[in-house]
């Protein structure tokens, strides 16, 4: 999530200054990936008693909103989906914000994701971006457009559809910016790696990016891993793979589902049998 989601526009209802800037400010420090400090603090003010609050559910609403958000990019997963199911549900049935609810629906896509539940989550992507498109003339939604969107190219990754998911990433590499940015710079590598193409992914990789977002820790050295790999460079890849694993141990939560796949990474870069042969460079989408 980043700061211009529209989170704070005349759309949402209920929000008093006071409120307001207590929210804005865990916006801020989940942009800035402190996510164990906005989990607890979010998560306090849904815990408070209502009439703090006053009666308006909006407040509520927003903290619910920012704590499983920082559950889901930390990688604390468990029970995850149905506390966001249920979120959604309860938006839906009092009028909550609309915005609001896409913003939950991009979390569950990456619990999806997480779970390597790709069609699931190419479906909730898809679903997002024709809600957009209708709510396009109401408020910003470009943020939460392109985090869709970058959900749906990792979920064409899940399912091997790799041309599908280059033109994902390359069609919206040029209006990203920052994070945004970096994961699409990585999704075209994970693609590019996924045809058989890893000349073109290490190109790809050394291009200027911004960094990545702590939530996007060890994604980028797992992808020119793979890429090295692929070229039968072992002992660069294991390297990169090691430090992959070392970023992924180090700033996200130990459930992270990033966490496991780092290690079969390097569990395959080791293994004593070469690198499986690149598929045919033309090879598109399965």
């Amino acid at each position: 999530m980043e700061r211009n989601t529209g989170l704070f526009g005349p759309a949402v209802r209920g929000i008093r200054p006071a409120q307001a800037a207590v929210l804005r400010r865990l916006l801020e420090q989940l942009a800035a990936g402190e996510y164990e400090e906005v989990g607890a603090r979010a998560q306090a003010l849904v815990d408070r008693p209502r009439r703090i609050w006053d009666r308006s559910p909006e407040p509520v609403w927003l903290a619910r909103t920012f704590a499983l958000a920082a559950a889901t990019l930390h990688g604390r997963r468990t029970h995850l989906l149905p506390e966001l199911d249920a979120l959604e549900a309860e938006l839906h049935q009092k009028g909550g914000d609309r915005t609001v609810m896409l913003v939950v629906r991009v979390n569950r896509a990456v619990v999806l994701l997480g779970e390597e539940h790709y069609a699931e989550a190419e479906s909730e992507a898809a679903g997002i971006l024709r809600a957009v498109t209708r709510l396009a003339h109401l408020t910003h939604v470009a943020e939460i457009e392109l985090s869709a969107l970058t959900c749906l190219a990792e979920a064409l990754c899940g399912q091997g559809r790799y041309g599908e998911a280059e033109a994902v990433a390359r069609g919206n590499l040029p209006r990203a910016a920052g994070n945004r940015a970096a994961s699409f710079r990585c999704l075209l590598v994970r693609s590019l790696n996924g045809q058989g193409r890893y000349e073109e992914a290490l190109t790809e990789s050394r291009r200027p990016t911004p960094a990545a977002s702590r939530a996007g820790s060890g994604q980028w050295a797992m992808a020119v891993a793979a890429a090295l790999h692929g070229l039968g460079r072992r002992d660069e890849a294991e390297t990169t793979a090691r430090r992959a694993l070392e970023e992924c141990e180090q700033f996200l939560h130990p459930a992270h589902p990033r966490i496991r796949a780092a290690r079969a990474l390097l569990t395959r870069i080791t293994a004593e049998d070469p690198p499986p042969p690149a598929p045919d460079a033309d090879a598109g989408a399965s």
